[in-house]
């Protein structure tokens, strides 16, 4: 009789992963060394590549994702598998970046700040319509990149940290609800709002003869 394959090959993808994680977590509970080492060679880098995104200081971004798996080593006992791993530390990594801007706020220059002028009013992005590419389909070229990088910079953190995980780490947006904590109507519409503003600073800084084009993606 062939034996049957392992059962790991009969297991959806997803579940493998959350299964992974799992038993990654006990390790790291039961104060295995090796699964330490583990969790900064899985993370360390997505980590850092978010953080730098969200407050845009290579330094700043490597003292924060420090401080990010600090507090990672720290919670992993108060971990119960509500949410993955990755979006745990993800929500670890969006709080500490939030932290540090506030932090240095003052000393930054002013943001694209795109909410309605009085609360219960309506801005002029509650009607806009949100077709065409997302931010990074259209950047072609190192030029156009550099563009999206400093248009990016100059986002309010709140729109900013929503369009880095959905449009850059290609987070669903149940996931970035668990990031951010809030619900998926917030998600869309920070998203909605700071693809906007992406739209409206990158048409400002490309010059119109060269054609430039920058229509962003739907929310669905």
């Amino acid at each position: 009789m062939i034996p049957r394959q392992a059962e790991s090959d009969d297991i959806h993808p997803v579940l493998a992963d959350w299964s992974l994680d799992l038993r990654l977590v006990a390790r790291l509970q039961s104060g295995e060394e090796t699964a330490y080492e583990e969790l900064v060679e899985r993370f360390q880098q997505p980590v850092y590549s978010l953080v730098h995104r969200l407050i845009d200081d290579p330094s700043e971004s490597s003292d924060v994702t420090q401080d990010v798996f600090l507090k990672v080593f720290r919670s992993i006992a108060n971990f119960r598998g509500q949410s993955s791993l990755k979006t745990w530390i993800y929500r670890i990594a969006v709080n500490e970046a939030h932290n540090r801007r506030r932090w240095f706020g003052r000393h930054r220059r002013p943001e694209v700040g795109l909410e309605a002028q009085e609360e219960g009013s309506r801005s002029y992005l509650d009607s806009l319509s949100d077709p065409g590419r997302d931010p990074y389909d259209m950047a072609l070229n190192e030029e156009w990149r550099q563009a999206i990088h400093r248009a990016l910079a100059g986002l309010n953190p709140v729109f900013r940290s929503a369009v880095v995980l959905r449009d850059i780490e290609d987070l669903s947006y149940e996931e970035i609800a668990d990031v951010l904590e809030v619900s998926l109507g917030t998600v869309k519409s920070r998203i909605l709002r700071g693809r906007e503003a992406l739209r409206k600073a990158l048409t400002e800084q490309m010059e119109p003869a060269r054609g430039f084009e920058f229509n962003p993606q739907p929310v669905e």
